[in-house]
């Protein structure tokens, strides 16, 4: 065939065409049907589309004109094959996609519930501990893990979850700021607690010699002993229940002889303005009050100063702008006595150094319930007094040397009243004591730790033989040495 013309000879059509394979498929080659006879120029003709002629011996000859290409089929069969591969790729992902976008929804609630109780623990009022932190960072561990699950199996874009991830290592670095601010330095001070016993463990496990041992301690609720020769660093409890702004009050634990280890914690910071005591709350144990747990609140009118003590089961307080003592019930919180404390100043006539409205403080020892207060007659100067807790009659007085306001506070222990004075903001002295039993008075030199400036008040406990502290707004417990009797 030349210049794409084909050639049917007799009763068969040869068809060629020259460079070109023609596919011989049914499918896409045109179907060309011929009459077996020979072709005569007179017969009517069932072919269309092409001319022909007639030569010398009575052949027909024709040509047909075909496309110069033929069908792409086989590339239309990849496409097809490709097309439905994508499409069933496409629709996997996209099941994926849904999936991720059901578990980011449930994580952004998650994230956004640990937004709202990580803001309640950042205020300075809210109770918690350290289970609180541990509960915290483990649900932000589990997100940050589904968050980098998320990303190796996400293909495409992942703006969400980058921005999830971000949010969650900011939440990280924030739990783990407020641990280190904890208001309450509970956590801080318990973990460097066992920090000094392991240092102190091993200590004693590399020691080669055994040491002598040391005298017995005197047991609790007895005077078996010399005195105070020492004091330990303080323990830091907690910040008050009412806050940092509240920097005057005083805290405790209920003496009673007949039952020395069953008594409240109680806590009564002053209002903001250092005189008025209005409200104490009470405590059965130190985790309860560690934890803010089984809270009993009470109210007075009205306390005056940080010199409250309590005894057996009862409150004992300088009354409001009188030199009256109160003796008020600590469950019910009415007063079942006041009476008025003899010559006593009052109204910050002769207060502490540094700590005003605290004329008449009040102690507690293995002796009972006592009272230090200065009087006109004394020019200042301390005088102390035995009390009965019942009545709330003097029983005894004695009468010092030692000028009030120079001093910043005082304690008793076995009759034996014990004085402070400040070295620096970080440091007191008890250097000073005045002995009941003998009359006789005498200085000291025992260096006592703080954790802020002011000491507003002190109180011993004769079965824990601790004395409780309240340093400008904060609880502290330090444990008393005596000097031992062979």
């Amino acid at each position: 065939m030349e210049g794409g013309k084909s050639t049917v000879l007799g009763q068969r059509c040869a068809i060629q065409d020259s460079g070109m394979a023609i596919s011989r498929s049914h499918n896409y080659l045109p179907a060309f049907q011929f009459q077996k006879e020979t072709l005569r120029a007179d017969v009517p003709q069932s072919f269309s589309n092409f001319t022909g002629s007639k030569d010398d011996h009575g052949t027909c000859q024709c040509s047909v004109i075909l496309p110069d290409t033929t069908f792409p089929v086989e590339r239309v069969e990849r496409l097809e094959i490709i097309a439905q591969t994508i499409t069933e790729k496409f629709e996997k992902e996209l099941s994926k996609v849904k999936e991720y976008e059901q578990l980011i929804n449930v994580y952004e609630k998650k994230l956004s519930n640990l937004t709202i109780r990580i803001e309640i623990m950042e205020k300075d009022t809210f109770p918690y501990n350290e289970l609180d932190f541990e509960l915290v960072k483990l649900e932000v561990k589990e997100m940050e893990k589904l968050i980098k699950e998320l990303k190796v199996g996400f293909v495409g874009s992942s703006v969400i979850l980058d921005q999830l991830e971000v949010e969650i290592r900011n939440m990280t670095l924030l739990v783990e700021k407020l641990e280190t601010l904890d208001k309450n330095n509970v956590l801080a001070i318990r973990r460097q607690i066992q920090a000094l016993k392991e240092k102190l463990k091993e200590c004693e496990d590399s020691k080669v010699e055994k040491l002598p041992p040391l005298p017995p301690l005197p047991a609790p609720g007895t005077c078996a002993h010399g005195g105070v020769v020492n004091i330990s660093r303080p323990f830091v409890v907690q910040l008050n229940w009412r806050g940092s702004g509240y920097k005057y009050g005083a805290w405790g634990l209920d003496y009673s002889p007949q039952h020395p280890g069953k008594g409240l914690y109680w806590v009564a910071p002053l209002n903001t303005d250092g005189r008025i005591l209005q409200y104490y709350r009470l405590y059965n144990t130190l985790d309860d009050l560690l934890l803010y747990t089984n809270i009993r609140e009470n109210r007075i009118d009205y306390g005056q100063g940080g010199g409250a003590v309590v005894y057996k089961n009862n409150m004992y307080v300088n009354w409001y702008n009188t030199r009256n003592i109160a003796k008020v019930n600590l469950i019910t919180t009415t007063v079942a006595l006041t009476r008025t404390l003899p010559d006593a100043a009052y109204n910050n006539r002769f207060s502490y150094a540094s700590v005003g409205w605290q004329d008449i403080d009040l102690a507690v020892d293995e002796n009972g319930l006592w009272v230090t207060y200065a009087t006109e007659a004394s020019a200042g100067n301390m005088v102390i007094s035995k009390l009965n807790d019942t009545t709330l009659e003097v029983l005894n007085t004695w009468h010092t040397k030692q000028y009030k306001p120079s001093v910043t506070n005082t304690f008793m222990v076995c009759g034996v009243l014990y004085a402070t004075r400040t070295l620096n903001t970080r440091t007191e002295e008890i250097f000073y004591y005045y002995d009941t039993n003998t009359g006789k008075e005498g200085k000291l030199n025992i260096v006592m730790q703080k954790i802020k400036e002011n000491l507003q008040s002190i109180n011993y406990h004769p079965s824990e033989q601790k004395l409780f502290v309240y340093n400008d707004g904060y609880l502290l417990n330090y444990d008393l040495v005596f000097q031992q009797i062979p």
